[in-house]
């Protein structure tokens, strides 16, 4: 007998006819909004003259070119009246392997530099004799080569952390201008962008001076005179300055976190080392690894 009377359906005992669900119809959502763009950082004026330097890549080429003749008086590295900068040779990126993105392009989430990192080296300016302890483009530098640019306490927990690390090249170059200004540049690479930034964090990278301290430099101060318009965007730029009352020399230094790569640019000279140079070097430098 069934559970139900027929009269709850009629008299017949039929069943009513079978009527598909209707959802209830909510009005459709607004139209999402989009959020506003984050702000893009500025550039500094030095910045925005260093970036003419580095052009668009010719088709099919994978090179980048400098501006040459064209505008040389709005370049920072080509000088053509004396306002202490350097005249540098034509800026060019090396050219990638066939596949392989820029290091900040969207594709290389891991913003890994697939260049030899020796051609990312900023080269020596016009008149400028090289330095005959540091490689160049002829080879690389140890770690323990690495190591000398720092005091000697530091010399042992800086090796350590470069092996915990597991750096996997060290690029390095260095000269000195007739005025007796010495520059010397480093580049370390790493396996992963996250391992440089804990190697820069840990062994390098000071809230109110650099952690590790330069040869020559016992006490070292936050360049303020940096803002953050000056750092290039995807890039950590932290700048020191020698603290008074100095030593013979004065000692200027500055790391450059570009992915898996970080930068050292130094720059010494007896008396005072001159601030413009130091600045180009840096933007420049900055160019050329991002």
């Amino acid at each position: 007998m069934s559970e139900y009377p027929p009269e709850q359906y009629g008299s017949t005992g039929a069943q009513p006819p079978y009527q598909p669900y209707q959802p209830y119809a909510s009005p459709p959502p607004p139209p999402p909004v989009a959020p506003p763009a984050p702000p893009r950082r500025g550039k500094g004026p030095w910045l925005r003259a260093a970036a003419a330097l580095l052009a668009l890549a010719l088709a099919g080429g994978g090179s980048y070119y400098a501006t040459t003749e064209a505008d040389r008086g709005d370049l920072p590295a080509l000088t053509t009246k004396s306002d202490d900068r350097w005249d540098y040779p034509e800026l060019k990126l090396p050219t990638l392997p066939a596949g392989a993105p820029a290091p900040f392009a969207k594709a290389n989430t891991g913003h890994i530099h697939h260049a030899d990192l020796r051609d990312l080296l900023l080269p020596a300016p016009a008149g400028a004799e090289p330095d005959p302890d540091l490689p160049g483009k002829n080879g690389w530098l140890s770690s323990a080569g690495y190591a000398k640019a720092y005091a000697k306490d530091d010399r042992d927990e800086l090796l350590q952390e470069l092996s915990d690390n597991a750096v996997r090249h060290i690029a390095a170059t260095g000269w000195t201008t007739p005025d007796g200004t010495r520059t010397r540049i480093y580049l370390l690479r790493f396996n992963t962008a996250a391992t440089a930034l804990h190697f820069h964090e840990q062994c390098l990278q000071g809230a109110l001076e650099p952690e590790s301290r330069l040869l020559g430099a016992p006490t070292a101060e936050v360049d303020e005179s940096w803002r953050d318009e000056d750092e290039l965007d995807d890039l950590e730029l932290d700048v020191y300055d020698e603290a008074k009352p100095r030593g013979a020399e004065h000692v200027r230094q500055a790391y450059i976190v570009a992915g898996d790569t970080i930068a050292l640019v130094a720059q010494s000279r007896k008396g005072e080392a001159p601030r413009v140079p130091f600045r180009q070097a840096l933007v420049l430098q900055q160019q050329l690894l991002g």
